[in-house]
């Protein structure tokens, strides 16, 4: 179950007809994370998402992989074009607002594409894995949320929720907690981690 991407090596929307600059289409299939550190090291930094996203409803495992290869692109310091789509007013509750802006998202006001765009900044939501620990740092609502998640239980959910999987993959009780604290996004019988994995601190750690 492959996204579509078209790729170039500059952030630039002005540098992209340039010549050697753009890396064609690809389908992205396969362990999420692991593609897009390895776009990253083949020079890729501007990604464009050939469909639509939806954010909520129905959403379908292909929405899931979007928006995990979004996270995972995001998380390497991608610009990403994508449009959403939201058809139950889900783009209110800034859950995934720590993800690159969309291009536009349907269904949604302007001022909630202008509010996503104006507020958005690396490291809004990120995590840290240590030895038997997940250290969360959020700021998609405000003041620094931090979380330091030590069970196994919840670390094997996690592992499990990274790519996104059904709700009855995952014990309903981690799940939930998980859930409860907005660090997992579920829709349509899926859930997915939602914090990206700090691969370098942009600012002063203190102020992440």
């Amino acid at each position: 179950m492959g996204v579509s991407v078209e790729l170039w090596r500059d952030y630039a929307r002005a540098a992209l007809p340039r010549p050697q600059m753009a890396l064609g289409t690809h389908q992205i299939t396969g362990d999420l994370c692991e593609q897009a550190a390895d776009l990253y090291a083949r020079g890729a930094r501007y990604a464009r998402v050939a469909e639509p996203v939806p954010l909520c409803g129905d959403i379908a495992a292909p929405a899931v992989r979007a928006l995990t290869l979004i996270r995972e692109l995001t998380a390497r310091g991608f610009a990403v074009h994508w449009i959403a789509r939201c058809d139950a007013g889900c783009a209110d509750h800034r859950q995934v607002e720590h993800l690159f802006p969309p291009s536009w998202i349907f269904g949604a006001s302007k001022a909630a594409v202008a509010r996503w765009r104006h507020g958005y900044f690396p490291g809004r939501c990120v995590f840290r894995s240590g030895p038997g620990f997940v250290e969360v740092r959020d700021r998609r609502f405000g003041p620094l949320e931090r979380h330091v998640l030590d069970d196994p239980d919840t670390l094997a959910a996690i592992d499990a929720l990274a790519g996104g999987a059904a709700v009855d993959q995952v014990p309903a009780r981690r799940r939930r907690e998980l859930v409860a604290a907005r660090l997992v996004l579920e829709q349509g019988g899926y859930a997915w981690w939602l914090p990206t994995r700090i691969h370098r601190w942009p600012f002063p750690a203190l102020v992440v």
